[in-house]
């Protein structure tokens, strides 16, 4: 009887970590008409809302932005851009102060569309290996409109990419002897915003 104690509570333990993530998830992505889920006689869960404010992580001093692990899980498999998109730039911020190195992709050094190409590729969706490719797919968006997961184009003709985290910031992998970095969106001249 004392050996099924431990298996119970880890059970228990997992079975209550994935209803708490799946309810953050929906958080994540609101459900419309066509789409609602069907609501069942389960038990309700509270959640914390998740927003897109950083944040600030005293031991390394490094920023990050909340993402439930559930959204990251489902992004893997396809399940929604708005999850790939959050996947996304878990992996960029995950790949802060690597260093900078002109057509390298990763996965311990990149260059601007190394970053970003390498960094969806991790959340399941493949994008062009350039810049400039990259500024191509997707759906264009305004800079007023932004939304982490976001890639962000600058100069013109477009030469450099980033990939929007919000409170008009960007992870990014800037130049030759620079790490890959959070930056002020309004530091580089905008070019365009694509959304995919």
């Amino acid at each position: 009887m004392s050996s099924l104690r431990p298996a119970l509570a880890l059970r228990t333990a997992t079975v209550a970590a994935l209803t708490t993530a799946t309810a953050a998830l929906f958080t994540l992505v609101p459900a419309t008409a066509a789409t609602a889920p069907a609501v069942s006689a389960t038990p309700a869960v509270t959640t914390t809302p998740v927003s897109d404010a950083p944040v600030r992580n005293v031991a390394s001093s490094s920023v990050a932005f909340a993402t439930p692990a559930a959204a990251v899980a489902a992004a893997q498999t396809g399940a929604s851009p708005a999850a790939s998109r959050a996947s996304a730039v878990q992996k960029a911020l995950g790949k802060v102060g690597a260093p900078y190195r002109w057509g390298a992709s990763g996965p311990s050094a990149f260059d601007c569309s190394g970053l970003t190409s390498w960094a969806f590729k991790q959340a399941g969706v493949s994008l062009p290996r350039t810049s400039r490719a990259q500024s191509a797919v997707g759906t264009p968006v305004s800079k007023a409109n932004l939304q982490p997961g976001d890639l962000v184009f600058f100069y013109k003709p477009v030469s450099h990419v980033a990939i929007y985290v919000g409170n008009g910031k960007v992870v990014h992998a800037s130049t030759s002897g620079q790490p890959v970095k959070i930056g002020n969106l309004n530091a580089m001249p905008f070019n365009s915003a694509r959304r995919v």
